[in-house]
């Protein structure tokens, strides 16, 4: 089920038991496999090409009753925290109505707005999914091409931080791609006392 509370426009969707909220389709990453780089917008059939971005009381209300899923999700095709403030707004006001609340980052808010902002985080985000997608800054550089330098330093930094304030973490890398080590991957998720979730490519949702 969508819930489009413009005309064109899908705020939320669902997979599976999971209510996911596409806040955004700004990014701080411009990745070569990411399927709006392809003109494709789709994901499942649900088309989430945004006309405008969806105001506080829009992305509450496409949620839906959060009860009704195993968790909220924000993920979409864009990077939700560069809406951090609307996204934090979002988590309190669903906090008291779902058992869990899951955000899918590339983990570079911490460089974006210039602060350690997984404080802010505490007791709003059970869990985070945080696109690792390289085993070191030159493969991830070729694949995710960042608009920032040190945006794969950055990235291992805030999962770092995030463990002290997010009860779960799990890094994402996807298999398929060019260069990708999947088991290294794995071992920087295990040095870092994370969680590791491989992923295939071409396969979104």
């Amino acid at each position: 089920m969508a819930n489009n509370t413009a005309p064109g426009q899908t705020f939320a969707y669902t997979l599976r038991d999971s209510r996911y909220l596409n806040i955004t389709n700004r990014c701080t990453l411009r990745c070569a496999f990411c399927p709006k780089f392809n003109d494709e917008w789709t994901v499942r059939e649900y088309a989430l090409r945004l006309v405008r971005e969806p105001a506080l009381e829009e992305i509450v209300a496409a949620a839906g009753d959060p009860k009704d899923y195993r968790e909220i999700v924000f993920c979409g095709l864009g990077e939700p925290t560069l809406r951090l403030y609307t996204l934090l707004e979002t988590a309190t006001r669903l906090r008291p109505h779902t058992q869990r609340i899951r955000l899918n980052t590339d983990g570079l808010a911490n460089q974006v707005y210039g602060r350690d902002v997984t404080p802010d985080m505490e007791g709003l985000i059970d869990a985070l999914s945080v696109s690792l997608n390289a085993q070191d800054a030159e493969t991830y550089n070729l694949h995710c091409r960042p608009k920032r330098p040190g945006a794969y330093e950055a990235m291992l930094d805030f999962v770092k931080r995030a463990r002290e304030f997010v009860p779960e973490i799990t890094l994402t890398a996807i298999d398929g791609l060019p260069g990708v080590d999947i088991p290294a991957c794995e071992k920087i998720a295990d040095r870092l006392g994370v969680g590791f979730r491989r992923r295939v490519l071409g396969v979104v949702g």
